[in-house]
């Protein structure tokens, strides 16, 4: 392949699945520093990834399968050096979604999802954009029936906590 064709499929690809990427980023890093950072290695990896794709999945998949590797990864990472800084949120961000008004339930539902462990929150997003059990499965290396009993955990989990006094959301 060449460094062309790469940058092609590269720009094609951004174009196509920004969104997917923003909620990846979204679930896994909160402030907005951390956000930036966090798509900058997720775009990182599917840059260095393009010359090994070869076709034996949709590049969603793929580019699914990516991002949320890098997003765990990056995610265990940063725990360990969140004691030792501050956040520092006075820049302006570099990941600017497209144009979408804040929705509170939508906002909330992203709180929850931050606060599940890697893999559930991996697999929340998976499922809430349509993808199968066994979609999900092979991307993160788990057995079907296994991502069904976390999903109806996940479920359970976020029912309850909506039924809660506190939540200001749905």
């Amino acid at each position: 392949m060449t460094e062309r064709e790469q940058n092609q499929t590269f720009t094609d690809w951004l174009g196509q699945y920004k969104a997917l990427l923003f909620k990846i980023v979204r679930a896994y890093a909160v402030p907005v520093m951390d956000q930036d950072d966090l798509l900058q290695e997720i775009l990182i990896q599917v840059w260095h990834s393009i010359p090994t794709f070869r076709q034996q999945s949709s590049p969603t998949t793929w580019i699914y399968r990516i991002a949320l590797n890098t997003a765990i990864k990056w995610s265990t990472k940063e725990r360990k050096h969140t004691d030792a800084r501050e956040t520092i949120d006075t820049e302006q961000s570099i990941l600017v979604e497209p144009s979408v008004q804040s929705d509170e339930r939508v906002d909330w539902l992203y709180e929850e999802i931050h606060q599940l462990n890697e893999v559930d929150r991996s697999i929340c997003l998976l499922f809430l954009d349509g993808f199968s059990y066994k979609e999900m499965a092979m991307m993160l290396g788990i057995s079907e029936s296994n991502i069904g009993v976390k999903i109806n955990r996940i479920k359970k989990q976020l029912i309850t906590r909506s039924k809660q006094p506190d939540h200001h959301g749905i």
